[in-house]
């Protein structure tokens, strides 16, 4: 709605006027009656200000947080009470388009009516509808697959400092997952940068399945309320498609850790006072609203995959160790394996999933992970004892653990479709039977003649004999 036709109504609407500007807080006066908490308030100016209520200051005044910028509002303009909380639009119209936090398309394709509208604040299904029963969502990624399996209807964690890799897995997950995945993709930027948006809706377009997409975007240069609640707004879409149309949905999130950023400037817009590392008191409460959203329920399941940065390769750091207790499995990247040139740069002994146990996963293939994680903690103790009086000095027993250690670093990298501008590699897929089979046949010894030169960045293990014909 515009500023005009709020003067036209305001004899029926609840009014008030705004008595003080702090950046993204807004205090406002109401003589009748003060709106909810949660209620959306419109500033009435040129410009749409949109304003959620998150305090009562007294019996008069409450406190809002602007979700879009404030420039050009000033004390004394007139605010309406809408007298609901901030909605978004839900339903299939939304396929193949591109969002802000509120739901208007931002692709310029013209404006999205959607079947019907949801507020944004939804509490998450309750118990007695959630689903337990475990199952895998494969990636066509070999060391996810096999060491760090996604539950379907679980969450995921993309773990890793600035610049190792985060946002080109999320890419090559897309990618890989998308096309093969029948239900719904939606793809939510918090703090994303214009660049890795247009990125990312290049990457959807060309793989051919932008038709079953939706992204929202929260981006880096907007106020920290657009930020603090994209989330809610591509949750409340994946929801309906869960509930209401029974269909599954891949979502995506990129950056979880931004999120966290963005509850912190508004913590401090609003005078809380800071916990640990200066993290909002609120920390922990804020993460879990968002992350209990996303589950399975008898007519469908959500399944999560986010990347979470690292500060500082830090993992002890709140927003890290808040975000991994909700996770069923985590993919740590590691710097030094980045430095390796072992892409992706997964660190194999690091990254795990609740997901890998025999009734889950099956005997043989939980069998293959427990040795080549064995196989490789192995190697890893070696190393000093390697560095200082190098290969000779080791037992045989020893030398062949290393060698077959090697070989499985290897052979965990992969070409990625993504990445194919810049290594010239076509991009490779791995179904998760030829990813044990290629380990075990490593384990086995089979390969152990051969260069391990010729198991880097291929996808199934029989490219290696291929390539000697």
């Amino acid at each position: 709605m515009n500023g005009k036709s709020y003067r036209d109504n305001e004899g029926a609407r609840n009014c008030g006027k705004v008595t003080a500007i702090r950046g993204s807080v807004v205090d406002v006066r109401f003589e009748e009656r003060l709106p909810e908490l949660q209620s959306r308030l419109v500033v009435d100016c040129d410009k749409k200000v949109i304003i959620e209520v998150t305090a009562h200051l007294d019996d008069q005044t409450v406190r809002g947080l602007a979700l879009n910028s404030t420039r050009g509002i000033r004390r004394g303009l007139r605010v309406f009470d809408d007298d609901t909380t901030v909605k978004v639009p839900v339903g299939e119209d939304l396929l193949g388009r591109i969002f802000n936090l509120f739901g208007d398309a931002i692709d310029e394709k013209g404006a999205v009516s959607g079947e019907d509208s949801r507020s944004m604040f939804h509490s998450s299904a309750s118990l007695t509808l959630q689903h337990s029963e475990q199952g895998i969502q494969p990636t066509g990624i070999k060391a996810i697959d096999l060491l760090s399996p996604i539950e379907r209807g679980g969450k995921a964690g993309l773990f890793g400092g600035a610049g190792v890799g985060k946002t080109v897995l999320i890419m090559e997950l897309i990618r890989n997952m998308v096309s093969q995945h029948e239900g719904v993709s939606l793809f939510c930027g918090i703090g994303e940068r214009n660049r890795e948006a247009v990125e990312m809706y290049k990457e959807i377009k060309a793989a051919g399945v932008l038709d079953h997409t939706i992204m929202v975007f929260g981006q880096m240069n907007e106020p920290p309320g657009a930020r603090f609640r994209v989330a809610q707004s591509a949750l409340t879409m994946a929801e309906y498609f869960r509930d209401q149309k029974r269909r599954d949905v891949l979502l995506l999130i990129d950056n979880i850790f931004r999120f966290v950023q963005a509850g912190s400037e508004v913590s401090g817009l609003m005078g809380k006072i800071n916990s640990r590392m200066g993290y909002q008191p609120t920390l922990g409460s804020e993460m879990a609203e968002i992350q209990e959203r996303i589950c399975s329920t008898q007519n469908a399941a959500i399944t999560s995959i986010q990347a979470v940065y690292v500060p500082a390769d830090d993992f002890t750091d709140p927003a890290v160790t808040h975000t991994f207790s909700h996770l069923s499995s985590f993919i740590v990247l590691s710097r030094e394996r980045a430095s390796q040139g072992l892409y992706p740069a997964i660190d194999l002994l690091k990254s795990g999933s609740k997901m890998l146990a025999p009734h889950i996963t099956g005997k043989r293939h939980y069998r293959i992970a427990q040795k080549v994680k064995q196989i490789l903690s192995q190697y890893e103790e070696l190393k000093d004892i390697i560095s200082m009086l190098g290969m000779e000095e080791l037992s045989k027993e020893d030398q062949q653990t290393v060698q077959r250690a090697r070989r499985l670093e290897r052979f965990f990298t992969q070409p990625f479709g993504v990445t194919r501008q810049f290594t010239g590699k076509e991009g490779k897929a791995v179904a998760i039977e030829e990813t044990i089979d290629g380990c075990e046949r490593i384990i086995k010894g089979e390969f152990d003649e051969i260069s391990e030169r010729k198991l880097y960045m291929i996808g199934s293990i029989d490219e290696v004999h291929s390539d000697e014909q």
